[in-house]
């Protein structure tokens, strides 16, 4: 039984575990994005976001912290100066695991972990979402914006078919004369 052990080993000896997640760990700070299995993609969420949280006091005793976990001077440039300031209101959950299916050769769960204010098709999309409290208004407020819609469009439509129409008839009424 696994009573009371919250931390995956991964199969590793520890050594081995703490070196492969500092260097995911830079690596996903360089990169804003990459491509594990599932497994290690949920330890790494564990082993990258408090040094994230760190990155936000930007003094010497933070950046000697950071620099004793991830062991790469670039990473932790990065990091305090690029990745805490766009990150710097979020009070958690600096990253996201996206699902992409299983491995062909052992069938392994893989994944993507990026890091989350970085993915630029996903803020375009949060952006074009309206706002709503509940499911339900959700949906009333879409059903009442595009039936609003229609409605306009509906309206300029038949303006435009007005027009027409009386262009029609002055032209008529001028190879009459």
């Amino acid at each position: 039984m696994r009573h009371n052990k919250k931390f995956n080993h991964l199969g590793r000896k520890s050594e081995h575990r703490k070196a492969m997640l500092s260097n995911m760990a830079a690596s996903l700070i360089m990169h804003k994005r990459i491509e594990t299995t599932l497994a290690k993609a949920k330890a790494l969420r564990i082993y990258v976001e408090p040094l994230i949280t760190k990155s936000k006091d930007d003094s010497t005793h933070s950046r000697r912290t950071v620099f004793s976990y991830l062991k790469n001077k670039e990473a932790v440039t990065e990091l305090f100066r690029e990745v805490s300031q766009k990150i710097g209101t979020r009070p958690g959950g600096y990253t996201r695991i996206l699902k992409t299916g299983t491995r062909l050769g052992d069938s392994a769960d893989m994944c993507f972990i990026e890091l989350v204010d970085y993915n630029e098709n996903m803020l375009s999309q949060k952006e074009d979402k309206t706002k709503a409290t509940s499911r339900r208004s959700k949906k009333k407020k879409a059903t009442v914006t595009e039936t609003a819609e229609v409605k306009d469009k509906v309206k300029s439509a038949v303006k435009k078919a007005e027009v027409k129409e009386e262009k029609e008839v002055d032209k008529d009424l001028n190879t009459k004369e």
